[in-house]
């Protein structure tokens, strides 16, 4: 649900607005923080056949950032920052999701 369709259904049903149930929006954050999204993005990804998902391939990080005009040691550190921990949350959903296929395949 986005947080246009919220507001919409919030309006419909005569409810007030929970702004803590209200999906964000990408004007809702800053732009710093979708740079680092879109340098994310960028970034290839590793897989290894056994195993899924093992992280993003950082060999063009700093062309990558210089492409996105990001020079400032703190804005390079914020987004390097982002960047581990989206990779760290895409890492763990690759496990659970081989995992399952996994325990599928195992119970036929």
């Amino acid at each position: 649900m986005t947080k246009d369709q919220y507001l919409r259904m919030v309006e419909q049903t005569g409810e007030e607005i929970d702004w803590d149930r209200c999906p964000p929006d990408g004007d809702d954050f800053p732009e710093s923080t979708l740079t680092a999204l879109n340098v994310f993005h960028t970034l290839g990804d590793r897989i290894g056949s056994d195993v899924g998902y093992i992280g993003k391939d950082f060999t063009s990080l700093e062309f990558i950032l210089g492409t996105y005009y990001i020079t400032d040691k703190a804005q390079i550190d914020w987004t390097y920052e982002l960047i581990l921990f989206l990779e760290r949350r895409a890492i763990e959903d690759s496990r659970k999701q081989m995992k399952a296929e996994y325990d599928k395949i195992k119970k036929k």
